[in-house]
This record gives C-alpha cells, structure tokens and sequence, in this order.
C-alpha cells in the first residue's frame, strides 16, 4: 500500500461551518497522522507549501466556484489545488470541493441540468467500475445530492460516475478524485441541512437505512485514494 508521503497528515479545506467531514473524520485519522483544518469561512489562510501534506480534502459549500469577488479565498485555493495537483499530492474535493479540483484542472464549471436535492442514485462507468478509487464498491451507489452546478470534465480525466440528472457525478485527474454527490453525511448534517425542508422525515430516515453503508463508502474512498500510485492515469 502507498504510504503518504507528505509529513504533516491531511488538511481539510472548510468553505462553511455547517459543511464538515463528518464521517470522514475517522477514516482521516485512521490513515493519516494527524487532520487539520483550513476554515477559509473564518478567515484561516491555507498553508504555502500542498506538498507538504499526505492528503488534501476540499469540502463543501453554498458558493459558487465562479464567485471570487465576493469570496476571494476561492481564488487562493484555485492556486494552491493546483500546484497540490501538479505535486501528486492526494486530494479529494466533495460537491463544491470537486468543482473547486476541476476549476483547478482548467475545466469549466456550469450549471447542472437539474439541480439535485435528496437521494439520488449515482451509476459508476465502465471506467469507474475498473478504477482503483472505487475498488470492491456496487456498480450503483444510493447518495445524497445537494448542488446546482456541476463539474465539467478536466482534459485528460477519468469520468468515473454519471447519474440521470447530472451527467458527471465523479471524476479522476491523477490523484486528485472530486465527487459531487456526499458522502461525509452523518445523521447530525442532515438533520441541520433539512430543518426547513418538508421533507425532512423521509430523508432522514433513508439515512438510518443507509448509514453502515454511507461509512463504509467513506472509508473505503479515503484508502483507495492514499493507495494510488503516483502519477497513476
């Protein structure tokens, strides 16, 4: 197995307080020596030097990648994910986060043919079926979705997920994996996420359904990735 080769353990990218890395977190600790986090939201400036890092994750947010005026830290993080890329360093990017990997890349981001809310199914190509990331994984994952925009496809990448609704779902470019859909949610994200929504009930009791197998999603992305060889296409 790969063994990180950055010395400071994995950095996680916050845009806003209620978007975390939920069940993420245990998966981070087990694989790297230690998680930190970069709350852009807050003020917090992101490090000099990506390759310093075994792992970078880039969560979620209500912006729009496109909105550096009125978020200027977007623009830093563009930067700074792509000299993390160009280093081989780990990253993986979540909703927003991948949006922010493919900005990265030189890809456009756009708005999605639908906007997605609730739980979809997210169907993995052939291509992501054979993928090392999504080793030992069902050929259709049941997500949660929460996005009007969407990702286009950096040259040179993977598409490694589609859905009906939003055609890039997932994607590979080396080490750096962006998914759209979640899959950090934990009962207590949602629960926050839905407060408003008339349909809070129902989703939140597909997510007692289907939490061991959102857990075991998280952890098996966060192995997989810190698996990849360098430079892997």
């Amino acid at each position: 197995m790969f063994k990180p080769a950055g010395r400071l353990g994995a950095l996680v990218i916050l845009h806003e307080k209620s978007e975390g890395i939920g069940c993420l977190n245990g998966p981070l600790s087990e694989t790297t020596s230690s998680v930190r986090w970069a709350k852009l939201y807050a003020g917090e400036r992101l490090p000099s030097d990506p390759s310093e890092w075994s792992l970078i994750v880039s969560m979620g947010g209500p912006m729009n990648v496109y909105e550096e005026d009125e978020y200027p830290f977007l623009r830093e993080e563009t930067e700074f994910l792509r000299r993390a890329i160009e280093s081989d360093v780990p990253i993986l990017g979540v909703c927003l986060g991948a949006q922010m990997i493919a900005k990265a890349c030189g890809a456009k981001v756009v708005k999605s043919p639908e906007m997605e809310w609730g739980w979809r199914n997210v169907y993995l190509t052939e291509e992501g079926r054979r993928d090392p990331v999504f080793r030992r994984f069902p050929s259709t994952l049941r997500v949660f979705q929460w996005h009007e925009d969407m990702f286009e496809l950096p040259e040179d990448a993977v598409l490694l997920a589609t859905s009906d609704d939003c055609p890039n779902q997932a994607f590979r470019y080396r080490r750096a994996l962006g998914l759209q859909f979640h899959v950090e949610i934990t009962h207590a994200i949602l629960d926050d996420w839905t407060r408003n929504k008339p349909d809070r009930h129902r989703v939140l009791s597909e997510f007692e359904e289907r939490e061991n197998s959102l857990f075991g999603y998280a952890a098996r992305i966060c192995r997989n990735l810190l698996s990849l060889e360098t430079r892997i296409s």
